[in-house]
């Protein structure tokens, strides 16, 4: 699942390539790419026609197109969705979801989801804490990459919560923008296990994580996002590099970059967790 670097890397290539361009007609290829639209295809058509995209913004996971109505094109890519800025004359492919076309006859806009899992709506913009987001997501924390994220708030309601703080990083109404790999990371930088209770965490300690969160997500951001297979590419089809540089993260049974001790995994839901347990020794009493 694309987490926070890999979500901006396609909205900064989005907002290079669309941003002022006027929709001239739009094509939905597959119901499921708009299910959350309960209106249906035609309507969702419909009311693209004719719009301006005057900016393509982001919060945590999600992006959206701000258009000259007001309202906004909200998406998210699911686990292998692709947003593609490609000329007319290349095939389609078998993938192709959406498609939008522009008034100035040049490249297409085009959502491809090999799993069907993303998906687009259009919505109403609200205000919240004076910025204007789709009403869907109006719930979404900020993230550590938006100008007004304020450490400080986050690291008290952290220390109230009573649950574990890789659980805690991962609630995107507390922080947005952070999955599994990113989790990971920020704890091994930290030196702190995920099991930790972050009603125990000191305030130097949760600021310190907090820290690494945002060190590792602006490194992999400048890396183009991690990718480790061809779902997850930027709007020109490129993969971003950043699984290299990866300290933990499906380490399984390598020596940790740090200490030299073999990496573990264990079950996390129903993903994983990668960690050293000598930088990162579990709490006592959590097994």
């Amino acid at each position: 699942m694309p987490e926070l670097p890999e979500v901006e890397v396609v909205r900064a290539g989005l907002a290079n390539h669309v941003t002022g361009r006027t929709v001239v007609a739009a094509e939905v290829l597959h119901p499921r790419a708009i299910r959350r639209y309960v209106p249906g295809d035609a309507d969702f058509i419909g009311r693209l026609a004719g719009q301006r995209i005057d900016a393509v913004c982001r919060r945590g996971k999600y992006l959206w197109f701000e258009l000259s109505s007001g309202d906004a094109m909200l998406g998210h890519l699911g686990m292998s969705g692709q947003l593609l800025v490609q000329p007319s004359d290349i095939d389609d492919g078998p993938h192709l979801r959406i498609r939008l076309r522009f008034a100035d006859n040049g490249t297409e806009l085009r959502f491809v989801d090999q799993r069907t899992f993303g998906g687009f709506t259009l919505t109403e913009l609200v205000d919240v804490d004076g910025t204007a987001v789709p009403e869907p997501i109006a719930h979404i924390a900020r993230d550590p990459m938006d100008p007004r994220f304020d450490p400080s708030q986050v690291v008290t309601r952290l220390r109230t919560k009573r649950t574990e703080i890789k659980r805690a990083l991962l609630d995107q109404t507390l922080i947005s923008g952070i999955g599994n790999i990113y989790a990971d990371e920020a704890l091994w930088r930290a030196k702190l296990h995920g099991t930790r209770l972050t009603g125990r965490l000191a305030t130097a300690t949760a600021t310190r994580l907090l820290q690494a969160a945002s060190e590792v997500m602006t490194e992999a951001l400048a890396a183009g996002g991690t990718s480790f297979d061809s779902l997850y590419v930027n709007v020109n089809g490129s993969s971003g590099y950043f699984s290299r540089s990866l300290n933990v993260y499906g380490r399984e049974d390598e020596p940790c970059l740090r200490c030299g001790a073999l990496i573990l995994r264990e079950r996390f839901t129903n993903r994983s967790s990668y960690f050293c347990p000598r930088c990162q020794p579990r709490p006592r009493g959590r097994t």
